[in-house]
């Protein structure tokens, strides 16, 4: 199936009220695993490279996004490829001869007024060249060493009133917003901010997305995708599954070398962390095509 675009998902899935699951790759296997998983559940699905995956493959974004684009076009399902928490202006650049068709640039740990001229720029040149865009406003705890920041704080959270002006001075086509979720949780016991959100949603006309996913309940989760969050990242809990399987793995097998059977076990372990979570997003899909009826009145099918 050729590869469309993160824009085509993130338009449909606003249309409908739905959510895209979007997935940080690292290594061969974490692509495999995500377009397997989401084959299983028939659903589209975001391949995305951060920058600091980049830097992990001796930073050359050719080799790991080529081989994304590779798994892409031969998937049964609907895959986009997604440029993930980029702040550097030079791989930014490389986006569009990368296969990329959307890209999140992240200019949030500067004060706002260079937030917003950096990402003003950003979008400016990725607009230019067809790519969609995607920003952040309200820093999320936990990213680069930084503990997460206190509910309560106010960088912790996106204000409603700045965010809409951050969108429509920066022309961006989607923000990430900070309600309670954070970077690398490896326990999902976030709580979001539902309240906010909901603001947020009846305050923003581009699509919202959800940072720190991984570390999100699932009905925390169902109940965000209803306030509004149309993109859903997820990194952490693949590596998570990864390790833990191979880890197991390793226990019961002190004797083996060959990293085939490992990576392996591991691949089928992040297929299965994809499903579930797609599956808590289709469930959400499902909670609105009944509440949709029971408004309506009509009995749903």
């Amino acid at each position: 199936m050729p590869i469309v675009t993160t824009g085509e998902l993130i338009t449909r899935a606003a249309a409908t009220r739905s959510a895209v699951a979007a997935f940080n790759i690292i290594t061969l296997e974490h692509v495999e695993a995500v377009i397997a998983g989401a084959e299983k559940m028939g659903s589209p699905v975001v391949l995305q490279v951060s920058e600091n995956a980049v830097k992990f493959r001796y930073g050359r974004l050719l080799p790991l996004a080529r081989a994304a684009a590779s798994a892409a076009e031969r998937a049964a399902v609907p895959v986009a490829l997604h440029l993930d928490h980029v702040r550097s202006d030079d791989l930014l650049r490389q986006a569009p001869g990368a296969g990329f068709s959307s890209v999140m640039y992240d200019a949030a740990r500067l004060p706002y007024a260079e937030n917003l001229a950096a990402t003003r720029a950003a979008a400016d040149w990725a607009h230019a060249q067809g790519l969609w865009i995607e920003a952040e406003l309200g820093q999320v705890g936990g990213k680069d060493g930084r503990a997460p920041l206190d509910a309560h704080e106010p960088g912790a959270r996106t204000d409603p009133a700045e965010a809409h002006a951050f969108v429509a001075d920066s022309g961006v086509d989607a923000l990430a917003v900070a309600v309670g979720s954070s970077h690398a949780m490896t326990t999902r016991t976030a709580t979001l901010d539902h309240d906010l959100l909901q603001r947020l949603s009846a305050t923003l006309d581009v699509p919202l997305v959800l940072h720190g996913s991984s570390g999100v309940p699932d009905d925390q989760l169902m109940a965000a995708v209803a306030g509004g969050i149309t993109k859903v990242n997820v990194g952490t809990a693949l590596n998570i599954a990864m390790t833990g399987a191979i880890r197991e793995f390793l226990a019961a097998h002190p004797e083996a070398v060959d990293s085939r059977r490992y990576l392996s076990v591991g691949r089928e372990a992040m297929a299965r962390a994809v499903t579930r979570i797609i599956g808590v997003l289709r469930r959400q899909d499902q909670a609105l095509v009944v509440s949709h009826h029971a408004r309506n009145g009509a009995p749903p099918r």
